[in-house]
C-alpha cells in the first residue's frame, strides 16, 4: 500500500521496480492501493488476497496490475498470502463500481458488501466441513395444474431465460394468481442450463410458506441469505455460491453481493417493496441494483407484484421492460369484497378502535369457525403516553419521537434508536399515581380490544418486535395454517406472501395512518400495502371481505381500495407526478446533514447552501430539519435537490460538494433516488 513504512534494514537491497498490484480492501475509500507482489507469487484481476493494513492484515481483492510507476518500491507493503478460491468475476467487479459510482459511496464500501463471509476464504476445518445447500443433481417436472394465463405466462419467461441475454419482465399478477408457482418455471429453465438463480424477497417473514413452496417444486430447499443466517451458514453459502455448487438462493437485498459463478437469472419478488431500499451504509435500492446486475451480466431478470411501483409501469410503457398478467385468481377462488366503514358517522365506542360494523363481522367469522386479520401498521400498545394530570408526554432521550409503550414487557421503548426504560408508576414531572395514559392503538391494544369482545377467540400477534426471528415466524405461521389461531393481529410484515385458505375476515382498523406526512409516495404506498392486507382475504374456497376504517372515505386511495380499481388509481398518480415532475418523470436526490452541535450544523448548511451551483433544470430545496430533527443524540437537517430526467444529479452533486470541506463533526449522507424523507 502507497504509506508511509520503516526504512529497510541495511544490508537488504529492494529492486528498483517490483511487480504490484492494486488492492481494493472493505472499508470506505475511494480506490485501490499499491501493494507488492512477492516473489514466486502470481495474481490476476479479481483474487482474494491478504494485506497489511495499519496494525492487521485484511481481506482485499485484487483490481488492477498496473500500479502507480512513480511510488518508490521501497514505500511499497508486500501482498501477504493469496486464498486458493476462484476469482472475484469481471461482472462482479464491474458491479461494485457502478454501485458506487451511481450511490456516490466509496468503492471499499461497497466491496465490504460482496466480503460479508471472509471465513469463507479460509481452508475449511475438518470438522465443519459440510456440502454447499441447494445443489439440484437433476430439475424436476411441475406437478402443478396452470391455467391457461398461468401458462402463457410461464411459457414466455422460460423463452426469455433460454433466449440467454439480458431482459426485463415485469410479472404483474393480483393477489393469490400465482405468481410464483409461474416465475419458478423460469428459475427451472436457468437450473436446467446449468446455471445459478437469485430470487430476492423483501421480507424475511415471506420465507416460510416460500420454502414450502420452493422444496414442493425442486425437492431441496435454496439457499437463504439474510441478517439471520448463522456465521457458519453464510460461510457455507458464500462459498458454494463462488464455486457454482450452490444453484439457487433466496435472500434480501444483500444476496445481490455474492460472488455468483455463472448466474443466469434474478427474481425480485413484491418489486414495489420500499424495504429493498437499503437505508443504513451504502444507500442503494436493491431492485434497482438487481436490475443492473441483470443488464451487466446480460442475464433476464423477472420483477413480481400484485401492485407494481409506478417507476416499474413507467419502464413497462416506454417499452423497456416486457409485461406478463395474471389477471384471476388461482383455482377459481374470487376477490373480496371491500366495504368503508366511515369512522366520523360509525365511530367505535369510547375507549375502542373497532367499530361496532368490525366487530360484528370478527364475531360472524368467529361462528363460521373461520379466521379474522386486523391490520394495524403500530407496533406496542400505544404510541404515545402522557399525564391526564399536568400533559407530560413521554419523549425518547436521543429522538424527536415519542416513547411506545410496550404493555407486555411493562416498558417504553424508542422505535428509531432503540432505547428502553420501565414504565413509571407515577408521572416524572408532576409525580401524580395513577394519572398516565395510553393514547392511540398498537397492535397489543388492538389484540386487547378482540380479547374483550371474544373470550373464547384465539388470538395472535405478528409484529417484528413480537415475533422477531425466522423461527418464531415460522411457528406463528404453522399455527395460523394449523387453524390454532382465530384472530391474527399484525402489522405489514403479515401484509404480503402469505397464504391462508380459512381466512375470509380483514380489518384495516387505521387506513389513514400511511397517508400521514407529506412523503411523495404516500397515496402510492397506502394503495400497495392495504391492496396486499385486503389480497390475504378469501384465498380459499370461501369468499373473502374486507373492511377498511377511515376518516377519509373520499380519498382516491380509499375509492380505489373500494372499487378496487387499481389502474385508474395509479393513472392518476402519474399524471399528479408528471405534472410536478416527481419520479419516475424527474430525479430526485437528498443530502442528510447531522452533528452533535446544531448551531454549527445549521452554520456548515447555510454555507453549504450559498455555494449552490444555479441551473434552470435543477431546484434545490432547503436546508430544513428533518422530519425527525433530532435522531440518536444528532441534530439532523435536509436538502432535496429535484432535478430533470436528463440531468447527470451525481456530477452535479460532486461540483457542488467540491466547494465546501465537511467538517469532522459533521456527518454527510447522500441519498440517490431517496424513497423516505425521515
Amino acid at each position: 500500500m502507497s504509506m508511509s513504512q520503516s526504512s529497510p534494514k541495511q544490508g537488504i537491497l529492494l529492486p528498483d521496480f517490483a511487480p504490484r498490484a492494486q488492492v481494493l480492501v472493505p472499508y470506505p475509500l475511494a480506490r485501490a492501493y499499491d501493494y507488492r507482489i512477492p516473489e514466486g507469487m502470481s495474481l490476476g484481476l479479481g483474487d482474494y488476497v491478504s494485506v497489511p493494513w495499519g496494525k492487521k492484515e485484511v481481506v482485499g481483492v485484487v483490481w488492477a496490475l498496473a500500479g502507480d510507476e512513480e511510488l518508490d518500491p521501497a514505500r511499497l507493503k508486500t501482498v501477504q498470502k493469496k486464498y486458493d478460491v476462484a476469482p472475484m468475476g469481471e461482472v462482479q467487479r464491474h458491479f461494485v463500481e457502478w454501485v458506487a459510482r451511481y450511490t456516490m459511496s466509496d468503492m471499499g464500501a461497497v466491496l465490504k458488501m460482496a466480503l460479508s463471509a471472509p471465513d469463507a476464504l479460509q481452508p475449511p476445518k475438518r470438522a465443519r466441513v459440510s456440502e454447499p445447500p441447494c445443489q439440484i443433481a437433476a430439475v424436476l417436472d411441475n406437478t402443478l395444474t396452470f391455467s391457461k394465463s398461468q401458462q402463457q405466462a410461464a411459457d414466455a419467461l422460460k423463452q426469455i431465460v433460454d433466449d440467454k441475454k439480458y431482459s426485463a419482465v415485469l410479472l404483474d399478477g393480483v393477489t393469490g394468481s400465482g405468481k410464483t408457482e409461474v416465475y419458478f418455471e423460469a428459475v427451472a429453465e436457468a437450473l436446467r442450463q446449468g446455471r445459478q438463480a437469485l430470487v430476492l424477497l423483501p421480507e424475511i417473514s415471506l420465507s416460510a410458506q416460500f420454502l414450502e413452496r420452493f422444496e414442493r417444486r425442486f425437492g431441496v430447499l435454496p439457499a437463504l441469505w439474510h441478517s439471520e443466517v448463522t456465521p457458519a451458514q453464510r460461510r457455507n453459502v458464500w462459498a458454494g455460491v463462488a464455486s457454482g455448487k450452490t444453484r439457487v438462493v433466496v435472500g434480501a437485498h444483500s444476496a445481490l453481493f455474492l460472488p455468483y459463478a455463472d448466474l443466469g437469472l434474478v427474481v425480485v419478488d413484491e418489486e414495489h417493496e420500499a424495504s429493498y431500499k437499503q437505508e443504513d451504509g451504502v444507500l442503494y435500492h436493491a431492485r434497482d441494483m438487481a436490475i443492473v446486475r441483470a443488464h451487466l451480466g446480460g442475464i433476464p431478470i423477472v420483477l413480481a407484484s400484485a401492485t407494481p411501483s409506478l417507476e416499474t409501469l413507467h419502464n413497462v410503457k416506454q417499452g423497456k421492460y416486457h409485461y406478463l398478467h395474471l389477471s384471476a385468481r388461482h383455482a377459481g377462488a374470487k376477490m373480496p369484497e371491500v366495504s368503508v366503514i366511515d369512522l366520523r358517522a360509525k365511530a367505535p365506542a369510547r375507549g375502542q378502535f373497532l367499530s361496532p360494523l368490525l366487530q360484528k363481522a370478527l364475531r360472524e367469522t368467529f361462528a363460521a369457525k373461520e379466521q379474522s386479520l386486523l391490520f394495524l401498521n403500530r407496533r406496542g400498545y400505544a404510541p404515545l403516553t402522557l399525564c391526564r394530570i399536568c400533559g407530560y408526554r413521554f419523549q425518547c432521550p436521543s429522538c424527536a419521537a415519542w416513547l411506545v409503550e410496550h404493555r407486555k414487557h411493562t416498558r417504553l421503548q424508542c422505535h428509531h434508536c432503540g432505547h428502553s426504560q420501565p414504565m413509571p408508576k407515577h408521572c416524572p414531572e408532576c409525580q401524580a399515581e395513577g394519572s398516565l395514559a395510553a393514547c392511540g392503538p398498537g397492535v397489543e391494544r388492538i389484540q386487547e380490544e378482540v380479547q374483550n369482545l371474544l373470550p373464547d377467540a384465539r388470538t395472535l400477534i405478528l409484529a417484528s418486535d413480537v415475533t422477531a426471528s425466522p423461527k418464531m415466524i415460522n411457528e406463528a405461521v404453522r399455527q395460523i395454517e394449523d387453524h390454532e389461531v382465530d384472530v391474527i393481529v399484525g402489522t405489514q410484515m403479515i401484509a404480503k406472501g402469505h397464504h391462508f385458505p380459512s381466512l375470509t375476515c380483514v380489518g384495516v382498523v387505521d387506513a389513514d395512518l400511511g397517508l400521514a406526512g407529506g412523503d411523495l409516495r404516500a397515496g402510492e404506498r397506502t394503495f400497495q400495502l392495504l391492496h396486499q392486507v385486503s389480497g390475504r382475504a378469501g384465498r380459499g374456497e370461501k369468499p373473502g371481505r374486507v373492511y377498511i376504517q377511515t376518516f377519509m372515505p373520499e380519498q382516491t386511495v380509499i375509492q380505489a381500495l373500494a372499487d378496487n380499481d387499481r389502474d385508474s388509481f395509479l393513472d392518476v398518480e402519474a399524471k399528479e407526478r408528471e405534472k410536478s415532475s416527481m419520479p419516475p418523470y424527474g430525479r430526485l436526490a437528498a443530502l442528510i446533514l447531522s452533528g452533535a452541535d446544531e448551531m454549527k450544523l445549521d452554520q456548515f448548511c447555510r454555507a453549504l447552501a450559498q455555494k449552490a451551483p444555479r441551473f434552470d433544470d435543477i431546484r434545490i430545496l432547503g436546508p430544513a430539519p428533518a422530519p425527525i430533527a433530532f435522531l440518536r443524540d444528532k441534530h439532523r437537517r435536509r436538502f432535496l435537490v429535484k432535478a430533470g430526467k436528463s440531468v447527470a444529479i451525481q456530477k452535479f452533486l460532486t461540483d457542488w460538494l467540491a466547494t465546501v470541506k465537511v467538517p469532522s463533526s459533521i456527518q454527510l449522507k447522500i441519498d440517490i433516488d431517496p424513497q423516505s424523507f425521515f
